[in-house]
């Protein structure tokens, strides 16, 4: 058996890694400034991480949602702690698809409404098919996508104001929109989403699958903007590599049993991994360190020539270029060694370790400017 051929593969793999560095089969090394997506928070191989994950497969012992496993409640009080959300609930899931579709869930739950306002087509979960009914006869959600799901520009307070209405389950969009070329949601805009929510009855989503988690500078990337959602979804930087998502959910919820369900949601090792990035990311600083080493890469990026608009908060960076970008992106990896994302035609996509450091970041910034000034 192949496997299903959907991803175009560069010819390089890797064997090893550490911090923001890896190396692939030949002993050649590369800096890795995308980090699978953002999904690298605290770095490679971090020894903690590393340590608590080896501990924990020694002792896996029984696992069922059925039965009480203590470091879910030590994740969810550390992640109160550290966001701010300590009046907040978790439910734990494996991915940010799975955080969203539970997070409609929950919205239809509430409210009783089915149809929804996304103000991305990026956002994590658009699956196909629908968020179906459950067993539980009285507990229905029918958000079918196709037919409930609505998909408005990003940061347009005028559709949010006409569209929101009486009839709307929940608003659903990203602080920061990673996969649209790092678009920030103004504070304007966000301040309108929660005043209209409330005015409403909708539930408001937040999606920070890729954006929370520190990337930002602060915890979620909302916070800029003063407002507290209904519903926050993350994933990605939450277990640093592993896989694991959750859905932060307000006090006005209220939990029923059957209501929700996870197969490998809150697993032990998944649970070992993000308590773990959570101990990382407090003890090292890492959001001080994002918003420090993010101002001083946008900075320095916006005095290069040939560059549009540099966008993004923290380490969440989008170099929009005057050209398409493929030629630059392919000699920052292959003449450099240096991994970055692109997004679209022209958008360079920087999603670096919350840890990385100034020699790092002197090296990209060295590179972009060699490769910039020989087109």
């Amino acid at each position: 058996m192949n496997l299903f051929n959907v991803y175009p593969l560069y010819d390089i793999t890797p064997v090893k890694a550490l911090g923001s560095t890896l190396w692939d089969k030949n002993g050649v090394e590369y800096l890795d400034l995308y980090g699978g997506h953002a999904v690298i928070s605290i770095g490679h191989s971090h020894p903690h991480y590393v340590q608590k994950l080896t501990e924990q497969l020694s002792n896996i012992g029984f696992y069922s949602n059925s039965v009480n496993i203590p470091i879910q409640q030590e994740l969810a009080t550390k992640l109160g702690e550290l966001s701010g959300y300590d009046d907040y609930e978790l439910f734990l899931c494996n991915s940010g698809a799975e955080a969203n579709e539970n997070a409609l869930k929950l919205a239809s739950f509430f409210n009783g409404r089915k149809k929804v306002i996304a103000f991305t087509k990026a956002f994590h979960g658009r699956t196909a098919g629908a968020v179906a009914a459950t067993d539980n006869k009285s507990i229905v959600a029918p958000i079918n996508y196709d037919e409930h799901v609505s998909f408005l520009p990003f940061n347009d307070v005028e559709a949010l104001k006409a569209n929101v209405t009486e009839e709307i389950c929940a608003v659903i969009v990203e602080g920061i929109q990673g996969v649209g070329g790092i678009n920030v949601a103004s504070d304007e805009f966000l301040k309108a989403a929660r005043e209209i929510c409330d005015k409403t009855g909708a539930i408001l989503i937040l999606d920070s699958v890729q954006c929370g988690y520190g990337r930002s500078g602060k915890f979620f990337s909302h916070d800029f903007s003063g407002i507290k959602p209904d519903l926050m979804t993350t994933a990605k930087g939450m277990g640093n590599g592993f896989p694991i998502g959750g859905v932060l959910i307000s006090p006005k919820f209220k939990a029923k049993h059957g209501m929700l369900g996870t197969t490998f949601g809150g697993n032990h090792l998944a649970c070992a991994a993000a308590v773990a990035v959570l101990d990382v990311m407090k003890s090292e600083n890492l959001m001080e360190n994002a918003t420090e080493k993010g101002n001083y890469l946008i900075q320095n990026i916006k005095k290069m020539s040939g560059i549009k608009e540099v966008r993004g908060r923290g380490l969440m960076i989008g170099i929009e270029f005057e050209q398409p970008v493929d030629k630059i992106r392919d000699s920052l990896l292959f003449d450099h060694k240096i991994f970055c994302g692109y997004s679209g035609k022209n958008t360079l996509r920087l999603l670096p370790s919350l840890a990385i450091d100034q020699t790092i970041c002197d090296r990209f910034l060295e590179a972009l400017t060699s490769v910039n000034g020989s087109r």
